[in-house]
């Protein structure tokens, strides 16, 4: 994509990720409108890359129609979602209408074009369940426990449909443990609340929360706490880049895991944390959440295989080092 000044219009650009891929994209020479509700997204963020930001809902089928006339977009990148998986199993019919169906409106637009633009979603390891094999591939059987992934799930079968009835092409990029700020500390986390682990350590140990919960500790892994599977968001962006490129080459449409490729417990990156702020961390073990598989670990042998991607940002120590700059100067 380096070679080629494009028109790249992100559903979600102004979230963790989203607003990550807009700055990549726009530092690469890239014209970019990011369209987003602003529910769970802050305009701040949009505005660190420069980058169109135009407040509106994917479902809003006449919204998304008028846009995608008037940017004429050579590619399309789908962050916009819900995305606590914990969360999904108290409040089903939330996740998959935000998820779901209002993507489903998303597609109708993009399909109604001639040639649809290249789309590449946002999709998660949580439609695999409790994965058969760890490192999980791509072609572990897609069984998810949570609404959260199954959400995600059901926009991957509804691209590949229309990928048979109106030529789609696509590619699902299959998140597992997204972590990390951007290493130049412009952009970072920024949840509302707040339920991941790294920046909930780090919160702790900046006097911003009493302790940390730890949720389970009687899970079949070595230590009893989950194993989770860390990939740096630049990684990540990276990983988009190269899965758009691939498709504008005329690469086949599909789905990839992207990880660090290396599990690491939740003590594991607790004892991280604390290397690397040196403080120590005040910990509190509960019980587990609904919806949380033991082991997500990914295999990413396809995505270095087909898109020639490879995570050089996703070990621990850096992926909290930049966490940990992010949250000492960030906004709000």
């Amino acid at each position: 994509m380096a070679h080629t000044r494009q028109r790249i219009l992100i559903a979600g650009g102004a979230g963790y990720i989203g607003s990550q891929m807009a700055l990549m994209l726009a530092e690469a020479g890239h014209d970019v409108v990011v369209l987003d509700n602003l529910v769970s997204g802050h305009a701040d963020a949009v505005a660190v890359s420069g980058a169109r930001l135009v407040n509106g809902d994917i479902g809003d089928a006449a919204l998304v129609g008028w846009l995608l006339d008037e940017v004429r977009p050579d590619a399309v990148l789908h962050f916009a979602a819900l995305i606590e998986a914990g969360q999904s199993v108290q409040e089903p019919e939330r996740y998959l209408e935000n998820n779901h169906r209002r993507t489903l409106v998303f597609l109708d637009a993009l399909t109604a074009r001639n040639v649809p633009p290249p789309l590449v979603f946002s999709s998660t390891a949580a439609i695999y369940g409790e994965p058969q094999t760890v490192p999980i591939p791509e072609d572990n059987p897609a069984k998810p426990i949570n609404p959260y992934g199954e959400s995600k799930l059901l926009v991957e079968q509804a691209m590949a449909a229309r990928a048979e009835s109106h030529g789609l092409r696509w590619a699902a990029l299959r998140y597992f443990n997204a972590a990390g700020a951007d290493p130049k500390g412009r952009l970072g986390e920024r949840h509302e609340p707040e339920t991941h682990l790294i920046p909930l350590a780090l919160h702790t140990i900046l006097g911003k929360r009493a302790e940390m919960l730890v949720n389970g500790k009687d899970y079949d892994t070595p230590d009893g706490t989950c194993i989770r599977d860390y990939v740096h968001v630049t990684d990540l962006c990276r990983a988009h880049l190269l899965a758009l490129e691939h498709l504008r080459e005329g690469g086949e449409s599909g789905a990839f895991n992207l990880g660090g490729g290396e599990g690491r417990s939740v003590l594991e990156v607790l004892r991280t944390v604390e290397r690397v702020t040196d403080k120590a961390l005040p910990v509190r073990h509960g019980p587990r959440r609904p919806g949380d598989p033991a082991r997500l670990v990914a295999d990413i042998g396809k995505a270095k295989r087909v898109l020639g991607w490879e995570p050089a940002l996703s070990d621990l120590d850096t992926i909290v080092e930049h966490a940990w700059a992010w949250e000492k100067k960030r906004p709000g």
